[in-house]
């Protein structure tokens, strides 16, 4: 683990085995942390955090711009491990470099764009100050399907806002954190700044939550790890931006430009074998157009290469083993109850997928809008698909979920595109287009998806506490 400007052994002689998702091959073992190692991160963000906060933001960017510069110097070797211990293709690995490149870079650049407020008081002789001041000791806890690009995305804007970070990625991707260390430090990050550290939620992410020492949370991951977090941090009032799960409903309209629209559906759903919070999770197509639509999408689908992550292919393994179980059991669910398998609908276990965690891509007809798989969140390869009769039906079944994260609809009729932000309960819409935010956007989402948010200017404030001052020089 990385704490305090070294590298050092956990507390415990116990360790945890980093799993080759494609070959369940051991790529390396790391450190099982205790809550012991998870107080000693703590305590050195807690020293460090005085003399990085008066630091002018201008020098922090200079670090962080030298960051950025050492990601993009080491994107091959970066890719590699994000392929090595997650699974995606190593081309999709390659882009997720890139954008962990992107998060630090705009994160550096904000450094003249932190603004506060001067305004009039009611009173002769004085003025009311707003400043934007650090939290202090900020967790970032990451989810395993971007391992890079999303401890980029929080600890960019956290370290250029004054604050410390203590890192712990999931306990199955790991090393793209402790990377992200090594090259912070060769870049001459000060000790103590940003720490790594090792091991499971229930131990250490569990101590980093709870601690008194920490002043903010920020976490990507599921809907249950993100309520626990919120249970526990209620005892202390913690302040906490919680990025959780997503259904993500994608509406095709009988006038929209389907050969767009289905290449789109097709990356929205099976870029990073489905393992994207904003991933197209179910498919609600217009009477009209369901057939020919269905037609084009179940044949390219059907053609997308599955293989060994390192090589040129369209689709690599599942994370894990309990995660290819999860989705196989959905399927199984859906199939017992009626559902009508276009595509696929079978885990991978024979010849060259003997070992590794595979599943086929898989289209379902057949169920109406309250069946499981409609309304549980797969995070795989697979795609439900039910037909609607007009465009008030389609919102209402979008809207037939507890979460809120994203939702896709394509069409060209400017009236009902303008409707959209009173009618979809969602805080994240892509209009003709497949998923990806963008770097100044502000990616949030309602309900079960999560609390405050990450990106843009509105992300790098959830990042600052405010301090009023009421100056009076009369």
């Amino acid at each position: 683990m990385f704490i305090d400007g070294q590298w050092v052994d956990g507390e415990s002689s116990q360790t945890i085995e980093v799993e080759n998702p494609a070959n369940e091959e051991t790529v390396v073992t790391i450190p099982a942390g205790t809550a012991g190692d998870a107080r000693r991160a703590l305590e050195a963000a807690k020293r460090a955090l005085p003399k990085w906060a008066d630091l002018p933001p201008i020098e922090r960017a200079k670090l962080l711009h030298k960051l950025a510069d050492a990601v993009a110097a080491n994107r091959d070797h970066l890719a590699r491990i994000v392929t090595l211990e997650q699974g995606k293709p190593l081309k999709e690995a390659t882009g997720e470099i890139g954008a962990t490149e992107t998060f630090i870079r705009y994160a550096a650049e904000s450094a003249r764009r932190i603004e506060g407020d001067i305004m009039p008081s009611d009173h002769p002789g004085e003025e009311v100050w707003i400043r934007r001041v650090p939290y202090g000791v900020v967790v970032a806890l990451t989810a395993w399907n971007y391992p890079s690009a999303l401890a980029a995305r929080k600890m960019g804007p956290a370290l250029i806002a004054g604050n410390t970070v203590v890192l712990k990625g999931h306990e199955c991707t790991p090393l793209s954190g402790l990377e992200l260390a090594r090259l912070a430090d060769e870049a001459g990050f000060p000790k103590g700044v940003f720490n790594v550290v090792t091991g499971t939620g229930r131990t250490v992410g569990e101590a980093l939550t709870t601690s008194p020492l920490t002043d903010l949370v920020t976490m990507t991951g599921s809907v249950r790890a993100g309520k626990e977090i919120y249970r526990a941090g209620a005892e202390k009032l913690a302040v906490l931006r919680l990025e959780l799960g997503g259904k993500a409903p994608f509406i095709v309209m009988e006038d929209a430009d389907l050969a767009g629209a289905v290449e789109a559906a097709l990356a929205a759903r099976f870029t990073n074998c489905g393992q994207i919070c904003t991933c197209n999770e179910r498919m609600y197509l217009h009477e009209k157009i369901a057939d020919d639509f269905l037609d084009r999408f179940v044949s390219r689908a059907g053609a997308l290469r599955i293989g060994d992550p390192m090589e040129d292919v369209d689709l690599g393994p599942k994370v894990n083993r309990p995660e290819v179980e999860k989705v196989e059991s959905i399927v199984n669910e859906a199939i017992r109850a009626g559902a009508n398998v276009l595509l696929g609908g079978r885990r991978l276990r024979d010849g060259r997928f003997a070992k590794g965690h595979w599943f086929e891509p898989t289209v379902l007809t057949g169920l109406n809008n309250d069946a499981p798989i409609f309304q549980k969140e797969v995070f795989g390869p697979v795609i439900p698909v039910l037909r609607f009769h007009d465009f008030e039906e389609a919102i209402r079944y979008a809207n037939q979920t507890e979460y809120g994260l994203s939702a896709f609809v394509f069409t060209n009729d400017f009236r009902r595109i303008m409707n959209l932000s009173r009618t979809l309960q969602f805080g994240e819409v892509y209009v003709n287009r497949p998923n990806g935010e963008l770097i100044q956007g502000f990616h949030n989402g309602w309900r079960n998806s999560g609390l405050g948010g990450e990106d843009g200017k509105y992300g790098l404030d959830g990042y600052f506490r405010k301090q009023t001052t009421y100056l009076n020089f009369a």
